[in-house]
C-alpha cells in the first residue's frame, strides 16, 4: 500500500481501481504515461477487488453474467463454483502486481475542483493531487438506489438493498417481497425461495431472452445506453433499456417452481406488508430492494457536469465539452468488457491531448 503525500502533481488521476480503473491504468502506461508522475490510481477500498469484494457470498463465477479478462492478463478462475468475491479480487490484486500499477489506497476522493490555471484539484482526507486530466472509474456499487413509496417508514419488518444481502439463510421461515426486474432480483429470488416464501414485484412484466446474451445483443444494448448519455439522460441498465432478462439454468429452475410469477408494483407499504390500490395485500416480514444503482459521481459535483436531464452528456468516454474529464464504467461502458474498451479509448485520447509527441507502446 502506497502512502498518499500531502500534495502531488500528476498528468492523470484515475479515481477507482475496479475493472474500469485498472484497464485505464494499464492503457495509460501503454500510452507512455509513467507511473506516479504520469498517472496514479486512487482507490477508496482497503484492498484490491473493486465492487467484487463486496458481493454476496453465494455469487459464484458460474452465476455471474461473465467476468471478462482485463487487458494483458487472462482471468483463470479455476472451478466455476468458486466465490466471485474471492477469485475476482485475487485476480485484480495479481493484475496490480503484475503491471506494477501505482494504486494508492485507501484514498476516498471527496471532491474535484478546477484550479485557476485550468487543472484539476483532486481532494482526499489525507492528500491532494493536482492533475491535468481525470478519469472517473468509481462505478455504481456505493450508490444503491431505493425508490420512495408511501408508508415506507412505517414498515415494522426489515428492509435491505442488494448490497446488504449476504445469505438466504437469514430469511428462513419468513415471507420476503423482492422488488426489481433485473438479474440480481431473479437470482436472489431463486436462492431465497428455497428457505422462505416469496413475492416478486416489478414495474413492468419481465421479458425472457432465450439463449445467450451474445455480442450482437450486447452491441444493441450498448447503443441504446450511448444514445441516452449523448442526450444527457441518466444511463440505465441493460435490462432497463432492453427490457430483457437472460434465461439461465437457475432461472429455468425458478420458473419451473413458480417462483418467478410476478406482480405489478404495489402502491403503498404498510406496517406489516405491501398493498395495491385495488385492495390486494401481501404480508411481508422483509422487503428486499433489488432496484439497482446510480453512478457514483457525487465527488465531481464542483465541476457542474450534470445537465437539465439529470445525467451527464457524453461524447465518447469524455464529458461533452470537457475533453480532460473522462467517465469510464459509466453508461455504455458499465460492464467488464465495456470498461476495458473505454479505458483504452480514454488513454489514447489523453495521450493525444496531453502528450501529442509521445509514441504509444500499444501494439
Amino acid at each position: 500500500m502506497t502512502k498518499s503525500p500531502a500534495t502531488r502533481e500528476v498528468d492523470v488521476v484515475v479515481i477507482g481501481a475496479g475493472q474500469a480503473g485498472l484497464s485505464t491504468a494499464w492503457a495509460l502506461a501503454r500510452q507512455g504515461f509513467e507511473p506516479e508522475t504520469g498517472f496514479v490510481v486512487l482507490d477508496a477500498d482497503e484492498a484490491p477487488g473493486g465492487a467484487w469484494q463486496h458481493r454476496w457470498p453465494s455469487l459464484t463465477v458460474a452465476t455471474t453474467h461473465r467476468v471478462h479478462d482485463l487487458p494483458g492478463l487472462p482471468f483463470l478462475p479455476g472451478a466455476e463454483d468458486r466465490r466471485a468475491a474471492d477469485v475476482v479480487p485475487a485476480y485484480f490484486a495479481e493484475y496490480e502486481r503484475h503491471f506494477d500499477l501505482p494504486v494508492h489506497r485507501p484514498v476516498r476522493v471527496t471532491a474535484v475542483f478546477r484550479t485557476d490555471d485550468g487543472a484539476f484539484r483532486v481532494e482526499a482526507p489525507h492528500g491532494t493531487w493536482i492533475a491535468q486530466a481525470i478519469v472517473n472509474a468509481t462505478g455504481t456499487w456505493t450508490r444503491p438506489f431505493v425508490p420512495s413509496y408511501p408508508g415506507q417508514g412505517s414498515f415494522a419488518g426489515r428492509q435491505l438493498h442488494t448490497v446488504d444481502y449476504r445469505s438466504a439463510a437469514e430469511f428462513a421461515g419468513k415471507h420476503v417481497v423482492v422488488v426489481g426486474g433485473g438479474a440480481s432480483a431473479t437470482q436472489l429470488l431463486g436462492e431465497i425461495s428455497t428457505v422462505a416464501s416469496t413475492t416478486w414485484v416489478t414495474r413492468r412484466p419481465p421479458v425472457w431472452r432465450e439463449g445467450p446474451f451474445d455480442e450482437d445483443a450486447g452491441r444493441r444494448a450498448v447503443a441504446m445506453v450511448e444514445e441516452a448519455v449523448r442526450e444527457g439522460r441518466r444511463p440505465g441498465s441493460v435490462v432497463g433499456v432492453t427490457g430483457l432478462l437472460v434465461s439461465t439454468p437457475y432461472i429455468a429452475d425458478a420458473l419451473g417452481k413458480g417462483v418467478l410469477e410476478r406482480l405489478p408494483m404495489f402502491d403503498r407499504i404498510t406496517r406489516d406488508g405491501v398493498s395495491w390500490a385495488d385492495g390486494r395485500f401481501v404480508r411481508a416480514d422483509v422487503i428486499l430492494w433489488a432496484t439497482g444503482f446510480r453512478a457514483e459521481v457525487t465527488h465531481l459535483a464542483p465541476l457542474h457536469l450534470r445537465g437539465p436531464g439529470g445525467g451527464i452528456r457524453m461524447d465518447g468516454t469524455h464529458v461533452a465539452g470537457e475533453p480532460r474529464v473522462h467517465l469510464v464504467g459509466y453508461g455504455p461502458s458499465a460492464s467488464t468488457i465495456g470498461a476495458n474498451r473505454a479505458g483504452q479509448a480514454a488513454a489514447r485520447d489523453l495521450r493525444r491531448l496531453l502528450r501529442p509527441g509521445v509514441l504509444s507502446r500499444a501494439a
